[in-house]
């Protein structure tokens, strides 16, 4: 038995399925289905189950999962153990964000990160917030940056950065001409909703007034989508102002402040309170906090 073999049972368990944990793992179907073999024969037992499509563990499997995950964080926490006699930061460190996070908000910061610990390896855990908290508090990843409010009395939470939401249209769109709008106003366009997550939860709450005359032109799963769309003349969105930074700069889109409410998206970092954490991750906490000192995307006045 070795930690490739429990890495590749662990997943097979988790996924349901061969083909798509060779896939996290980097490996064909027949690697994992061999991997799954040698650990069958070592333990004596058939610790899966191949029922059509699907793979279930059998109550062998059961009891050996278990101690897999154990297993396995036990060796992430030595490697990290010894990576930290180091006097500076080396290791991998494990940071749970959800995709618009990362691609417009955390570029910077992993790029100065990298400059001052070129010997720590980032790895991302890209989720939507509840499932980052879940990961940090199972002690599966290091730190989340995730949307605040956060209600947990395990976690540690610091906010790091403030985002105006704005209304995004296109510049050939008639309210691209006003300083700032109304909801009442924005309700009568076309409506590009994101499929979930917090600007969803905004959407849904503040047009929930004028639910019978919307017309949901799209609803789309990416930040990047939504954009091309409003952009193309397809319908107007919300958006977190700094999420739309180069297509404002490139006169692709236009942001209009809401006049009669003042929505932001707060992001902060999180990490769990009872535990110390590794160097790469403490370096990384101190750094975003000591730029954060509440960053401000989009107008800081709006009309009202």
């Amino acid at each position: 038995m070795d930690f490739d073999q429990l890495t590749t049972f662990v997943e097979v368990a988790k996924l349901g399925s061969f083909s798509r944990a060779g896939q996290k793992v980097f490996r064909s179907q027949s690697a994992v289905s061999a991997q799954i073999r040698q650990l069958e024969q070592e333990y004596g037992e058939k610790l899966l189950d191949r029922a059509g499509k699907s793979v279930r563990l059998t109550p062998a499997g059961e009891a050996l999962f278990e101690y897999a995950a154990r297993l396995l964080t036990l060796r992430n926490e030595s490697l990290r153990a010894v990576a930290d006699q180091a006097s500076t930061p080396r290791g991998v460190l494990v940071i749970g964000a959800n995709e618009a996070t990362c691609l417009y908000v955390l570029p910077d910061v992993f790029a100065e990160y990298h400059r001052l610990y070129p010997a720590v390896q980032i790895r991302i855990y890209r989720n939507f917030s509840r499932k980052i908290l879940q990961r940090v508090e199972e002690g599966s990843i290091d730190v989340g940056i995730v949307t605040l409010p956060v209600k947990s009395p395990s976690l540690k939470v610091f906010p790091i950065f403030r985002d105006r939401i704005m209304l995004m249209v296109s510049p050939q769109n008639p309210l691209a001409r006003q300083k700032a709008v109304r909801l009442s106003d924005v309700a009568e366009q076309p409506l590009i909703f994101p499929k979930t997550g917090f600007t969803r939860q905004l959407l849904d709450k503040h047009f929930r007034p004028y639910r019978s005359r919307l017309r949901v032109t799209m609803e789309l799963p990416s930040v990047g989508m939504i954009k091309r769309f409003v952009a193309a003349g397809l319908g107007v969105s919300l958006i977190s102002a700094s999420f739309a930074r180069e297509e404002v700069r490139a006169g692709e889109v236009k942001l209009i402040a809401l006049q009669d409410v003042d929505l932001w998206r707060v992001l902060g970092v999180v990490y769990r309170r009872d535990r110390s954490l590794p160097r790469a991750a403490a370096a990384f906490v101190a750094m975003i906090r000591q730029r954060a000192t509440i960053e401000t995307a989009g107008p800081r006045h709006h009309s009202g």
